[in-house]
């Protein structure tokens, strides 16, 4: 699962690393949460990337109301391709996420002990998303959301959680965003765990527990380490 996430990269290091030609003026988060506006990669029209906000938590295009985006801020993997919630979402709005690390907590004494996890090469990140596009029947406002896939942890992080956003590698991030490559089984295969070698991890501060804390004491390491 992933249900709170930082993104606090330099602008700079951003834009050369997912090749963007223009970088909006994006504040450090260190404790995303559900519900909130995030960034995210996609492929415009005329094929370029393009950074774009989305409300985190996928509102289908048939949802009555868009508070049922807020049970489907992960998208299992292994049934993308099944769930009427994501599966045309799937085949067609495929983005990236952008992160450097996600918080996962881990049953402990005294109540559960929140972890921040990463790469070890500190650089920002791409979740596999997916986004879709909700019209509201009663105003007409558009809404445009999305959800984070998750699959199988990796055999460190496995230690504090089963579950973990993918992590998508930088060869991987163009066929996933392709609105034109629909390939189930090929883009499922892209899916699995990072890499346990790359990957890092230490315990932080429970003031991550509340979404209004802020700021990068909240990713301090208290204690133990993977």
């Amino acid at each position: 699962m992933c249900g709170r996430y930082a993104f606090f990269s330099p602008a700079e290091a951003v834009k050369r690393t997912f090749a963007l030609d223009a970088m909006p003026a994006l504040s450090p988060r260190y404790n995303i949460a559900p519900t909130q506006s995030v960034p995210a990669l996609r492929v415009a029209e005329e094929g370029s990337r393009t950074l774009v906000m989305l409300h985190w938590g996928l509102v289908p295009r048939w949802a009555k109301e868009r508070a049922i985006g807020n049970r489907m801020i992960n998208a299992r993997s292994e049934t993308l391709a099944e769930k009427p919630a994501y599966r045309d979402a799937f085949r067609r709005r495929r983005c990236l996420v952008l992160a450097d690390g996600w918080y996962e907590w881990q049953a402990a004494p005294g109540g559960k002990q929140p972890w921040f996890v990463r790469i070890r090469d500190p650089r920002p990140i791409a979740f596999a998303g997916l986004w879709e596009r909700w019209k509201d029947s009663a105003s007409g406002e558009l809404l445009e959301s999305c959800t984070i896939v998750t699959t199988d942890a990796s055999e460190s992080v496995r230690k504090i959680h089963d579950r973990m956003p993918v992590v998508l590698p930088e060869q991987s991030w163009d066929r996933w965003m392709d609105p034109a490559y629909s390939d189930a089984d090929a883009l499922s295969k892209m899916l699995g765990p990072y890499d346990t070698k790359a990957m890092q991890a230490w315990t932080v501060s429970r003031l991550v527990n509340a979404p209004k804390n802020e700021g990068p004491k909240l990713i301090e390491a208290e204690g133990r380490s993977l």
